[in-house]
C-alpha cells in the first residue's frame, strides 16, 4: 500500500497512538503513554496515526498481517461475478425441467404450439376486422367444440358468445374515455356435472395490434388456455368449483372487452379470482408481476401448485408504480369486478413486441409447456380450494413473494415482513451499538471516521451518477442515444464502468489523503460498517413506506452481518487471506446473486422499452441512472477491498481506459442501435398515418384542408436514422402544432402525444376511404341551469377518436359516456377512444357544456378521426411507396386516417 509521508512527530508516536483492535505492542501496567496534542484535518479526523505493527495487529503475538495485492482482489472478484451472473444466466435459460410430456392428464405443449400456429396464421387480428370477428371465433369454436365433445361426463361444458356495448375513464396513458360497441368475447364455462356456485376465471384475448401476428401478444395465451381447457375437461377428477375460460377479443383497445365481460356478463358474478395471462415480449419465462389486491391466498396457492414457478414482487410495486407505460385486465377485474387475480406475462425479448416478428417460430416449445404446466395447476388448485368459497375472509393485507433461481418461491405477509425486518435492523444497531458504547478514549476516532466515511461514500456515490448522467446528456445531444440498444454490453462498458471507476477514484483519494496512516484491517472493518449503516438506512425508509420490496435491503444486512461476524475473529488474526477471502465472499452469495438475479429481469423488461417510449425521455439518461444504482448497490460491500487492497491505481485506470474508448466508439457512430438480423431484430418503431384534415369554422365552413403522411417516430432519435435513406423525411416538414385544435390538430390514435412531440407531415395526396365517416350535430339544446347539450352521430370505421376542447368562459359539466363525469387527458383536452365489433349501429352521444361567459368564437371545439387499420381502405398507394423505402431494420406501421374539426 503506498502510504503518504509522514511527520517526525507522528513517528515518534505511531506505536503509543490509540488501538482500536487490540492492546499495544508493549502495553504498560498502570498506565498509557502520553500522546502529543493530535492536528485536526478538514473532517475534524485527527492526524494521529493508527497504523498497527504488524506483531500488534490483533491476535497472538507475532501473527503477520497478510496485505490483499490488487491483482488478487480485482481477479477474485471477476471470478466470483462471473460465477454469478452464469448461475443466473442458467437459471434463465432453464425453462423446464423435462420436455413436453404429452400423457394423458398432462399439458401438453405440442397441442398448444398447433393451436398457436393456426391462431396466427390469420394474421393481423384487430378488432372488428374480419380476421379478429370472424374467422378467429370460428376458429376458436371449432376447436371448443372438438374439445367438449372429448370431455369425461364428470364435467359440463357451456359456452356464450358475448357481444356487449358500454363505456368507461381510466387514467391510463394521462386519462381518457373508452367507448366500446358490439366488441366480441367468447366465455367458456367447465364446472361439475351438478353445476357450480364459485368460479375461477382464465383470460386471455385472441386480438392483436395493427400489423402484427400477435403470437405472444396473446395468441400463444389463447392457445396454453385451449389446452388447459381439454386437459381438465378430460380429466377423471372432478372439480370442486367452475372454470371459466375467457378468450376476449378486444384488449388491444385499451382492455375493452374484460371490462364488458365483468360489468355485463350474468358468469360475472360467479367469479371469486382470476388469473390473467399477457405478454410484454416474445417468449421465455412468464413471471407473475401483479397479485391481490390484498389476497395472500392467492399467492400462497401459486406458490404451492406452480411447477415452475417465476414471481417477484418487485415487479409488482414497479409495475403498479406507472413508471411502465403498460396495462393489462388485470385492472379492470381488480378496479370495475373487485376481484383479486394473479397477473402473469412473458417478459423476454420484448424488442419485437407488437412488431411483424412476434411470430409463432419465436416462442420456444419449453416456453409453451411451462406456461401450460403452471395455469394447469394453479387453475386445478383454485378449482378445488375451500378458500375459493369464502376469498373476502382471507383479504388481509399483502404479501411478500420472490422465486429463487426459478426453483421456488419464498412467500409470507407484509407484516411478517414488518417483524423480520425490525429484527434485521435491530441486529444490525446492536453491532454498530456495540462499538459506540465503548469508552469515550477508544470511540472518538472511529466516530469521526465513520461520519466522514459515510460521507465519502455518499459523495461517491453522488459524483458518480453526476458523472454518468453528464456522459448521457452529452451522447442524447450529439445524436448518438440509444447506441447501446443493439448490444447491451456497450452501456456497461460507457456508464457501468465510468460509476464504478469514479467511486474508486473518490476512495482512492480518500485512503491517499485522509486515511493515510490507517491500517488496512481498520479501514476495511470501518468501510463494512459504513455500507450495513447504508443498507439498514434504506431498509428502514422501504418498511416505514410499506414497501414489500424491503426484503431486498434485509437481505443485504443479515447475510453480510452473519458472515462478518463469522469471520470477524479470523479476519484480525490473520489478516485478508485466501480463507477469509473465500469465506467473505462466500457469505455475500446470496444477496449478490439475488440482485444479479433482479437486475437481469430490470433490464430485460426495461431496455426494449426504453427503445418506444417516445421522444421526450432520453433513453440515455435513464437506463444510465439505473446502470449507476446497481453500481452502487454491488460495490457497497467491496468498499473494503479498495481499502484492503495494495493498489487501486491500475483497476481504475483500466476502467476508465474502457469507458473513453466506449465514448469515442460511440460518439463516433460505431454502433448502430437497430438491427436488421432476421433471426434477432431490435427494429425501431415508426407509426405513418396517410391522413386528410379538414378544419370547420363556427359556420360550418371549410377554413382549412390538407392531406400528408404524417409520421412519428417512438424512440428518442426521431429520424435521425431514417433521414440519409428518405431525404424527404427531414425538419422542413416537421408537423407544426395547431394551437387551436385539441391535440395540436393531428389524428392521434391514443393520447400519447404528451410522449411524442417530434412528428413529421410529409405532404401527400387527399385519401377516400370506401367507408368514410359521417359526422354530425344531432341537436343542441339549452337546458334550465344555462348550459347547452350538443347531441352527435357518429358512423365509420372500427376504431375512431373523439376529442373535445372548450373554449374560454365555458367547462364541460357531464357527458354521455364513462360515469358521466368528463375526464381530461394531459394538456388539458378530452380524449375518448371509440371501437366496434361487426355491424355496429351509427354511435350517439352527448356533451354538456356549461357556459359562464358567451364568446364570438364559439364555447367549444370537437374533433373526430377515423383510424382504417384492417382491410384495403389501411392502404394509400403513397403509404405503401413511402413504407417500402425504409430500410430493414425499422417496423413501419402503417395505415389511413382522416380528421375533421368543428366549432360549436
Amino acid at each position: 500500500m503506498e502510504w503518504g509521508s509522514e511527520s517526525a512527530a507522528v513517528r515518534r508516536h505511531r506505536i503509543r497512538g490509540e488501538r482500536r483492535d487490540g492492546p499495544v505492542a508493549a502495553p504498560q501496567p498502570d498506565r498509557e503513554a502520553p500522546a502529543p496534542e493530535p492536528s485536526v484535518d478538514a473532517c475534524g479526523r485527527n492526524a494521529r496515526t493508527r497504523k498497527q505493527s504488524a506483531a500488534g495487529s490483533g491476535g497472538a503475538s507475532g501473527a503477520a498481517w497478510t496485505g490483499l495485492s490488487e491483482a488478487r482482489a480485482a481477479l477474485g472478484l471477476a471470478l466470483y461475478l462471473l460465477a454469478l451472473r452464469t448461475l443466473v444466466q442458467l437459471s434463465l435459460q432453464q425453462l423446464v425441467l423435462r420436455g413436453a410430456s404429452g400423457h394423458h392428464g398432462e399439458f401438453d405443449a405440442r397441442q398448444a404450439r398447433d393451436y398457436l400456429e393456426h391462431i396466427t396464421s390469420i394474421g393481423p387480428r384487430t378488432t372488428g376486422s374480419p380476421e379478429n370477428e370472424i374467422l378467429t371465433v370460428r376458429y376458436l369454436l371449432e376447436q371448443i367444440k372438438l374439445i367438449e365433445v372429448q370431455s369425461n361426463s364428470l364435467h359440463k361444458i357451456s359456452v356464450d358468445i358475448q357481444r356487449p356495448t358500454g363505456s368507461f375513464s381510466i387514467d391510463f396513458l394521462g386519462g381518457f374515455t373508452s367507448y366500446y360497441d358490439n366488441i366480441t368475447n367468447i366465455a367458456v364455462k367447465l364446472e361439475p356435472r351438478e353445476g357450480a356456485q364459485h368460479a375461477v376465471l382464465a383470460n386471455c384475448h385472441f386480438d392483436s395490434v395493427a400489423n402484427s401476428p400477435g403470437a405472444s401478444d396473446d395468441a400463444v395465451s389463447c392457445s396454453v388456455m385451449l389446452e388447459v381447457l381439454r386437459v381438465l375437461s378430460t380429466s377423471s377428477e372432478a372439480l370442486h368449483h367452475a372454470v371459466i375460460f375467457l378468450f376476449n377479443g378486444a384488449e388491444e383497445n385499451v382492455l375493452q372487452a374484460s371490462h364488458g365481460f365483468i360489468t355485463q356478463h350474468p358468469w360475472a358474478n360467479l367469479i371469486r379470482a382470476f388469473i390473467n395471462l399477457e405478454a410484454a415480449g416474445v417468449g421465455g419465462k412468464e413471471l407473475v408481476f401483479q397479485t391481490g389486491p390484498e389476497n395472500p391466498w392467492l399467492v400462497q396457492a401459486y406458490v404451492s401448485a406452480a411447477k415452475h414457478p417465476f414471481a417477484s414482487v418487485v415487479a409488482q410495486e414497479v409495475f403498479q408504480s406507472g413508471i411502465i407505460p403498460s396495462d393489462t385486465d388485470f385492472r379492470i377485474y381488480r378496479d370495475f369486478g373487485n376481484i383479486p387475480g394473479i397477473d402473469l406475462a412473458f417478459i423476454e425479448n420484448g424488442y419485437i413486441y407488437h412488431t411483424k416478428y412476434d411470430t409463432a417460430d419465436r416462442i420456444l416449445t419449453d416456453s409453451i409447456q411451462r406456461a401450460g404446466d403452471n395455469i394447469l395447476a394453479v387453475l386445478k388448485y383454485l378449482a378445488t380450494s375451500d378458500m375459493l368459497v369464502s376469498s373476502s375472509k382471507y383479504r388481509h393485507g399483502n404479501m411478500v413473494f420472490f422465486d429463487v433461481l426459478g426453483l421456488f418461491v419464498i412467500a409470507y405477509p407484509s407484516r411478517v415482513g414488518s417483524i423480520i425486518n425490525s429484527m434485521v435492523v435491530m441486529a444490525a444497531v446492536l453491532y454498530l451499538g456495540k462499538k459506540l458504547l465503548q469508552p469515550k478514549h477508544k470511540t472518538a476516532n472511529y466516530m469521526k471516521d465513520f461520519s466522514c466515511g459515510l460521507g465519502i461514500t455518499l459523495i461517491s456515490w453522488f459524483t458518480s451518477l453526476v458523472t454518468v448522467l453528464i456522459i448521457a446528456v452529452f451522447i442524447s445531444l450529439i445524436g448518438q442515444s440509444l447506441s447501446w440498444y443493439n448490444h447491451f454490453y456497450v452501456s456497461v462498458c460507457l456508464y457501468g464502468t465510468a460509476a464504478a471507476a469514479k467511486i474508486i477514484f473518490i476512495h482512492t483519494l480518500a485512503k491517499r489523503f485522509y486515511y493515510v496512516n490507517a491500517s488496512d484491517q481498520y479501514l476495511g472493518e470501518l468501510f463494512f460498517d459504513i455500507a450495513l449503516f447504508v443498507h439498514c438506512g434504506s431498509l428502514i425508509a422501504l418498511t416505514y413506506q410499506g414497501l414489500c420490496s424491503a426484503f431486498i435491503s434485509a437481505v443485504w444486512v443479515a447475510f453480510p452481518l452473519l458472515t462478518k461476524l463469522c469471520v470477524d475473529k479470523d479476519f484480525k488474526q490473520h489478516g485478508a487471506r485466501g480463507k477469509f477471502i473465500a469465506f467473505y465472499l462466500l457469505g455475500m452469495f446470496i444477496p449478490y446473486l439475488y440482485s444479479l438475479y433482479l437486475i437481469w429481469a430490470v433490464f430485460e423488461m426495461f431496455t426494449p422499452i426504453l427503445g418506444r417510449s417516445g421522444s421526450e425521455i432520453p433513453p440515455d439518461v435513464v437506463l444510465a441512472s439505473i446502470l449507476a444504482g446497481c453500481t452502487m448497490i454491488l460495490s457497497s460491500y467491496f468498499i473494503n477491498f479498495i481499502y484492503l487492497a495494495k493498489s487501486t491505481k491500475k483497476t481504475m485506470l483500466t476502467l476508465t481506459l474502457i469507458c473513453t474508448i466506449t465514448f469515442f466508439l460511440v460518439c463516433s457512430g460505431t454502433f448502430f442501435p437497430y438491427s436488421s438480423n432476421p433471426a434477432s431484430p431490435k427494429p425501431k418503431r415508426v407509426f405513418l398515418q396517410h391522413v386528410t384534415r379538414t378544419f370547420h369554422d363556427l359556420d360550418g365552413k371549410v377554413v382549412k384542408r390538407d392531406s400528408g403522411i404524417w409520421i412519428n417516430g417512438f424512440d428518442y432519435t426521431g429520424m435521425s436514422h431514417i433521414t440519409p435513406h428518405i431525404p424527404e423525411i427531414n425538419d422542413t416538414v416537421r408537423a407544426h402544432c395547431e394551437e387551436n385544435a385539441p391535440l395540436c390538430g393531428f389524428p392521434w390514435y391514443l393520447p400519447v402525444h404528451f410522449l411524442i412531440r417530434k412528428n413529421w407531415y410529409l405532404p401527400a395526396s387527399e385519401v377516400s376511404p370506401g367507408e368514410p365517416v359521417h359526422f354530425r350535430l344531432v341537436s343542441k339544446e339549452q337546458t334550465h341551469w344555462d348550459s347547452v347539450k350538443l347531441t352527435f352521430e357518429a358512423s365509420g370505421p372500427s376504431h375512431m377518436s373523439f376529442y373535445v376542447r372548450t373554449h374560454k368562459g365555458s367547462t364541460l359539466s357531464q357527458w354521455s359516456l364513462g360515469s358521466g363525469t368528463p375526464v381530461t387527458s394531459k394538456g388539458g383536452d378530452y380524449f375518448v377512444f371509440y371501437s366496434h365489433g361487426l355491424q355496429a349501429p351509427a354511435w350517439q352521444f352527448w356533451i354538456e357544456v356549461q357556459v359562464l361567459e358567451e364568446q364570438p368564437e364559439g364555447i367549444v371545439t370537437v374533433a373526430i378521426a377515423a383510424h382504417y387499420l384492417s382491410g384495403e381502405n389501411k392502404r394509400s398507394s403513397q403509404l405503401d411507396a413511402l413504407k417500402e423505402k425504409f430500410p430493414d431494420w425499422t417496423f413501419p406501421s402503417a395505415w389511413v386516417c382522416t380528421y375533421s374539426l368543428y366549432v360549436f
